[in-house]
């Protein structure tokens, strides 16, 4: 771990540990956070308004139970999007809607390369077929695929998130890659990696 990550989880930590008396302190972590956990929610139920009730829930949980929250060397993020976890969970199971934005939204073009009207076509062909691979996948798989590569967490965050052990994350995201690997052999889609 490096020296500016060091001070920064020491800075988390005590900001933490400020929050547990002190509403103000825990404003500073909502505003470090919520952004995050707001798109997180949103990719997960695809609607803006159910998004900023459940973002929300999530803050107002949090606040409630931040003096049980116990620092075990990770981001605070990763309790945040347990919270989130499980309260969209909690929301399908409610209302047992099925429905998630497709992460055909996640593509973002790079626009820093030259203009080539045939490899942009290749890329977007490859592109959707792998967003379908992706989305045929079970929702606990699709989810670790966008929280690993959409959010750039670590596998501790994600078992955090899961609640399960960064070693079964490991597991589970080796099973996933082989599976996508697996398919597009079968498919005949060699170029995708």
């Amino acid at each position: 771990m490096s020296e500016a990550n060091k001070v920064d989880l020491a800075e988390e930590v005590g900001l933490i540990n400020e929050a547990r008396t002190n509403p103000e302190a825990f404003g500073l972590l909502y505003e470090r956070y919520v952004a995050k956990i707001y798109n997180y929610v949103y990719f997960r139920v695809g609607n803006i308004n159910d998004a900023e009730d459940l973002t929300a829930k999530v803050f107002f949980r949090a606040l409630k139970s931040i003096g049980n929250y116990k620092h075990l060397g990770l981001p605070f993020s990763a309790w945040l999007y347990r919270i989130a976890h499980n309260l969209v969970a909690n929301h399908y199971r409610d209302r047992s809607k099925t429905s998630e934005v497709s992460i055909d939204d996640l593509v973002v073009p790079d626009t820093r390369k030259a203009v080539d009207p045939e490899a942009i076509l290749e890329t977007k062909q490859d592109n959707t077929y792998l967003l379908q691979l992706i989305n045929d996948l079970t929702p606990q798989k699709r989810e670790l695929i966008i929280l690993k590569f959409v959010h750039k967490l670590s596998n501790a965050e994600i078992g955090v998130i899961f609640g399960k052990t960064e070693g079964a994350i490991k597991s589970l995201y080796h099973r996933t890659l082989t599976e996508l690997k697996d398919q597009a052999r079968k498919d005949g889609k060699t170029r995708i990696h």
